[in-house]
């Protein structure tokens, strides 16, 4: 006989896997990604299926410019996100984006900001730490997240974007017991993540308001999602290249028509990283921002086209989270001072 002994390995049982799709049905999960989506039934408040986001929108310059582009190509501009966070935004500029946003209707959606990947720590330069890069890093970094949170609420703000579950459950709790404003929504990241109907449905539990899935879901997938949350799903119709680069344009109807409600996101493809932006960036940003909207305007005439009696919402809309002309943070947000 040979001197080593060879692996045995289990031989794959089919059984094992329709008992565990049985449990997900009895759970009221979906048990496999459709074949054929079913459309959606859920809408906004307002009865549509859909709204438009711009990201990265770096300052008060950028949101300037992404808003005239938008009057000149008739694209509706229902929120506005930025990836620097409120962290990078002098108190002057905090105050004019949120005064610009709330005269306009519009959703303003801050970074809450720092994470791992802008910290000391050395993993997050490793061959496998990226997945690390988007988590609040200690519990000191954790009161950092929070604090910026609560600043961006101070100036009117009422969206932040999260990635950090933790950070998520935490401000859910203080949103709960007054520490922040009531209205505050909380917006999943991209970067947390999640790519199951399980894992947001729990992030929806913890306190989430909206939910950024992963870039390069499938249409099943998503159905599958949809059937687990009623949570308003953000979805890159192209996304930047650090996501995927994906360029999804000919799929918008489709993703309308399984996921609604749901953000329809325009990134950039071949575009830099401008995190964390700044003055030096300032030209770059706007001329990207710009380009973001023409890429909206792409995406819309293609959702006309294909599936024309699909809805959107007329600004002012409700469940937007459009920021206040005054703060409306108890007293109790000294406390975190």
């Amino acid at each position: 006989m040979c001197g080593y002994v060879v692996e045995q390995r289990p031989i794959f049982r089919t059984e094992w896997v329709l008992e565990a799709r049985t449990f997900l049905r009895s759970q009221g999960l979906p048990a496999e990604d459709a074949e054929e989506p079913p459309a959606s039934s859920r809408r906004f408040p307002d009865g549509a299926q859909y709204r438009v986001e711009i990201p990265s929108t770096e300052g008060p310059e950028v949101l300037d410019a992404v808003l005239s582009e938008a009057a000149e190509r008739d694209v509706p501009v229902h929120r506005i996100s930025q990836g620097s966070g409120a962290m990078m935004l002098t108190d002057t500029e905090l105050a004019e984006m949120a005064a610009t946003a709330g005269r306009n209707h519009a959703e303003l959606s801050l970074f809450a900001r720092p994470q791992a990947g802008w910290h000391t720590g050395a993993m997050v330069g490793s061959r496998v730490g990226a997945s690390i890069a988007a988590q609040a890093r200690g519990t000191d970094q954790l009161a950092h997240v929070l604090e910026d949170v609560r600043r961006a609420a101070d100036a009117g703000v009422r969206s932040v974007l999260i990635t950090d579950l933790g950070v998520l459950s935490i401000a859910a709790r203080m949103r709960e017991d007054g520490t922040l404003p009531a209205d505050m929504c909380f917006k999943c990241s991209v970067q947390m993540a999640l790519s199951n109907p399980v894992s947001i449905a729990i992030a929806e539990r913890l306190g989430a308001d909206t939910y950024n899935v992963p870039t390069d879901l499938s249409i099943g997938q998503l159905a599958s999602i949809r059937a687990a949350t009623d949570l308003p799903l953000d979805i890159y119709i192209e996304s930047p290249d650090d996501l995927g680069g994906f360029v999804r344009h000919y799929e918008i109807a489709e993703i309308v028509r399984v996921a609604a409600p749901v953000y329809v996101k325009f990134g950039l493809r071949n575009a830099p990283d401008i995190y964390p932006s700044g003055g030096h960036l300032t030209p770059t940003a706007v001329a990207l921002g710009r380009e973001r909207v023409r890429r909206a305007r792409i995406g819309l005439d293609m959702l006309h086209r294909y599936m024309p009696e699909a809805t959107t919402s007329e600004l002012p809309a409700p469940g937007l989270a459009v920021p206040r002309g005054e703060s409306a943070t108890s007293e109790k947000a000294s406390d975190l001072r």
